[in-house]
């Protein structure tokens, strides 16, 4: 035995706004209620009716059904910030301090807006409170650069090439660059150090005995202070 479709104390409201329907929305959600009632469809049948999958024909009836026969696409669906701690207002003027601070040269701290909402509040929230309340208020970067608003910059460039602590860590940077690389199996090599066993060639070295194969002496140096 085929069940019958529900929504029979609405069939009369779906008939009127089958007449009345302002939109293309509103006809199908009055068609869905009244096809299965007044020509015995099936609920895939409806859907296939009215252009909608299975699913959605069913949320539209349910909906029309629960309304009292409104249609609930003209029903204003609920919106904005219901659960706010503080109007945008009073939040604009909770922030104002901490952004003439940081807009001076200070720093914003994420960690002392958190402390002060908790006071302004009377209780604990989460960090990420504190960080929603500056994101609505276009605040991304939380602290201001690090060159100072009234600096010179080619000053600052010409400085920074011609400091002796920029020159010294270029020279040193150059001596490490042309260092020979340690020999598998030794001991490292480090021609840094004070007193370094370096690699020589053997046409540097005093001539030494042997089958007259060509090799690589040992020699200590000592490196010539600057």
């Amino acid at each position: 035995m085929v069940r019958q479709a529900s929504g029979g104390e609405v069939l009369e409201r779906a008939k009127r706004l089958v007449v009345e329907a302002r939109t293309v929305d509103e006809l199908r959600q009055a068609q869905a209620v009244l096809l299965p009632l007044e020509f015995g469809l099936t609920l895939a049948q409806t859907a296939q009716a009215i252009g909608v999958s299975v699913g959605w024909a069913c949320q539209l009836r349910r909906r029309f059904i629960l309304a009292g026969g409104l249609p609930e696409v003209d029903r204003p669906t609920p919106g904005g910030r219901r659960r706010e701690n503080m109007t945008r207002e009073e939040e604009a003027a909770f922030l104002a301090p901490f952004f003439e601070k940081a807009s001076a040269g200070g720093i914003l701290v994420v960690g002392e807006i958190k402390q002060a909402l908790d006071e302004r509040l009377g209780r604990k929230v989460a960090l990420a409170s504190a960080y929603n309340l500056l994101h609505r208020h276009g605040w991304r970067k939380l602290a201001p650069d690090k060159r100072h608003p009234q600096a010179d910059v080619a000053a600052q460039d010409a400085w920074k090439k011609n400091s002796p602590t920029s020159s010294s860590k270029s020279s040193a940077r150059g001596r490490a660059k042309g260092d020979p690389p340690d020999v598998s199996g030794r001991s490292a090599l480090r021609s840094h150090l004070r007193h370094a066993a370096l690699l020589v060639p053997q046409t540097h070295s005093p001539a030494v005995s042997g089958d007259g194969d060509a090799g690589v002496h040992v020699r200590l140096c000592r490196r010539l202070r600057d």
